[in-house]
């Protein structure tokens, strides 16, 4: 193969000049960014270079086959194409060849547990540790331990990492419960479960504050759970309206709030939230988290809402999902509990009290050895 090097003042224009200087069959084998060097260092000029690759062909006439206009893509935009194909390509087998290396020294026997936890969405560096980990422990069996007998190891130990942390639902000694959490996270419906449940298992008097004022049908839907359960329900607008709803809601056992769901990523709006509420307040406040977002998304909204004393998570639509590692590495990393999952929308019987074991249940609950 012989090379050819080009400059030319664009990308575009460079490319041109190759397919018609070596038509259709050239390879582009490198391209740079180069710069004159101008009168006395000043007026530098930018420019394009770049090497060709082509077949020395046999006869003249065979050196130049290019392709009539009307029937040829523009050579810059097939090259981008192409090469973006091949980044993604080469990304993808890095990653393989990343994955294959540090799997390659593990037992054999975990391998497809480690992969079903990866699938998961647990991260791979930490699944790697946790390889090492029961490798270690296979070692000192002396025996085989897969079958039946991995998935309760796994499950001890992703326990390690999250035992200390608090679970479990509503603990009934604060008066006020103050949901908070993004738009479309399911608050209302959430809360309307919690209250329900309070009401039908414990006896409790239960009312109800909204701060969510920007939107008229979540107010009416608020409504429309508290006159099933035959609470009362404040709008509050602004910290007096607070006080007068407080005063309105003394002889109710548990006041549930549910704050209007906005741009958490947004640090204006928790502001606006803190401005609004008054955290001093006998209260426990649960953030709701969906299992459908982006972990780097609710990761964002934590980390807004790290101002605000956060009890527990709520993590809802579970079952909207097939991974649920952003679960773990939430309250793994920011060592926040969970107080209940959401796996619909009937209320109140799509509820779950969340415990350790109810959550790391579902990691193995499809695996290999199951």
């Amino acid at each position: 193969m012989k090379t050819k090097k080009y400059t030319a003042n664009t990308m575009v224009d460079a490319l041109q000049k190759v397919r018609s200087d070596l038509g259709e069959d050239a390879i582009i084998l490198s391209s740079n960014l180069v710069q004159s060097k101008g009168v006395f260092g000043l007026f530098r000029k930018k420019s394009v270079e770049v090497v060709a690759g082509y077949e020395q062909l046999s006869t003249d006439k065979s050196k130049h086959r290019v392709s009539e206009p009307d029937h040829q893509k523009p050579v810059h935009a097939a090259v981008s194409t192409d090469v973006d194909k091949e980044i993604s390509d080469i990304k993808k087998m890095l990653q393989q060849l990343q994955q294959t290396s540090e799997y390659a020294q593990l037992p054999s026997e975990l391998k497809p547990m480690l992969m079903h936890l990866e699938n998961q969405g647990l991260h791979h560096h930490f699944v790697v540790e946790l390889g090492n980990d029961l490798q270690k422990i296979l070692k000192a069996a002396k025996k085989d331990i897969s079958g039946s007998a991995l998935p309760r190891i796994v499950q001890e130990k992703l326990l390690t990492e999250i035992a200390d942390l608090p679970f479990g639902g509503l603990s009934m000694k604060k008066k006020y419960i103050n949901v908070v959490g993004p738009t479309g996270v399911g608050k209302t419906t959430t809360i309307a479960k919690i209250a329900a449940r309070a009401v039908l298992e414990k006896k409790k008097k239960v009312g109800f504050i909204t701060t969510d004022t920007y939107r008229i049908a979540a107010i009416e839907q608020l409504r429309t759970y508290a006159n099933l359960l035959q609470a009362p329900v404040e709008v509050v607008y602004n910290r007096e309206d607070l006080q007068r709803a407080i005063e309105k809601l003394a002889d109710r056992d548990l006041v549930f709030i549910d704050t209007a769901g906005r741009n958490y990523k947004e640090e204006k709006y928790v502001e606006d939230l803190s401005s609004l509420l008054d955290f001093s307040l006998d209260m426990e406040s649960y953030l709701v988290l969906s299992m459908t977002s982006k972990e780097e998304d609710m990761r964002k909204v934590v980390d807004q809402f790290r101002v605000i004393p956060i009890e527990k998570f709520i993590f809802t639509k579970i079952d909207e999902t097939e991974t649920i590692g952003a679960m773990f590495h939430l309250m793994r990393d920011y060592r926040i509990g969970a107080a209940y999952f959401t796996d619909g929308q009937e209320v109140p019987e799509d509820l779950m009290e969340a415990t350790p074991d109810l959550v790391l249940s579902r990691f193995v609950k499809d695996s290999p050895y199951v």
